[in-house]
């Protein structure tokens, strides 16, 4: 039922040399939902835990993570859920939630073990905590709305914004998603770094036949990821995230590290981009 896949850390460095295989290897995540299971990567980038569950109907219980080092995952940790399926239901420390698709489910420190039910498709996002934090289901309506980019410049986008300090009050991970209009592919170009904190994509919404060009590594040595739907990429703080849609996609964001002020980041200029 339960699999968990660990990634190392490494340095741009080292990065530079990895060829299309090695790349992927380190930084793409793909089979992450599937019927009956949880499937977990355990990244070493500010130890964030990505994956997800598809109970099918059924019940999937997410208890004890060997990697997490506690009897129980939530033990030392805060939990993001995003339903990208159906209506489904988590319980977790005693309460019941039904999580509709585009809701966000938080879970704080010490909520004990993760019940998830019924027809949803589950992305779970997971990191570190020192305090914990009030457990909260956080509806699209709820969220935080930021319009930007134009459809001159292929970007026009809503950035849905969930964890974040106007929105839910988290111990260091900070989550949404963003949505594109019409005819727009650009996501997070001009491109930023945030050397403070790591970052995770999961492209999903994307039609079968369709691609996002993900684009990563030093502002000077870019590389690129094919990414399908439901595929994932782990971003280091040293790297540009960023991409570009052969179709229309939504892509959810979340980030760990040193704080959560989403404007923590340093823009790239165009013509720095190699």
């Amino acid at each position: 039922m339960l699999t968990v896949e660990t990634r190392h850390a490494i340095d741009p460095a080292t990065a530079k040399g990895l060829d299309t295989a090695g790349l992927r290897a380190h930084f793409h995540a793909d089979g992450l939902f599937a019927d009956g299971k949880i499937r977990l990567v355990y990244t070493h980038y500010d130890r964030l835990v990505l994956g997800g569950a598809v109970p099918a109907g059924g019940s999937l219980v997410l208890d004890h993570v060997k990697e997490c080092g506690t009897p129980s995952i939530l033990d030392r940790r805060e939990m993001g859920i995003l339903n990208i399926g159906e209506s489904g239901t988590v319980s977790a420390g005693g309460t019941d939630y039904t999580v509709n698709k585009g809701d966000v489910l938080y879970l704080g420190m010490g909520s004990g073990p993760v019940t998830l039910s019924g027809a949803g498709r589950f992305y779970i996002l997971s990191a570190p905590a020192h305090r914990s934090c009030p457990s909260r289901l956080i509806r699209i309506e709820d969220a935080r709305r930021v319009e930007m980019g134009s459809a001159e410049t292929a970007n026009e986008r809503v950035i849905l914004q969930f964890l974040h300090p106007e929105v839910a009050e988290s111990c260091q991970l900070v989550m949404g998603y963003t949505q594109f209009a019409p005819g727009s592919v650009w996501n997070t170009m001009p491109a930023h770094l945030h050397d403070r904190r790591m970052e995770a994509y999961l492209y999903f919404e994307l039609d079968a036949d369709q691609r996002v060009f993900h684009f990563m590594g030093q502002p000077e040595e870019t590389r690129h990821l094919v990414m399908a739907n439901e595929d994932a990429v782990i971003s280091p703080p040293w790297s540009i995230h960023c991409g570009a849609g052969t179709g229309a996609y939504t892509f959810c964001w979340a980030m760990a590290g040193d704080n959560v002020d989403f404007t923590d980041m340093d823009m790239v200029a165009m013509g720095d981009l190699r």
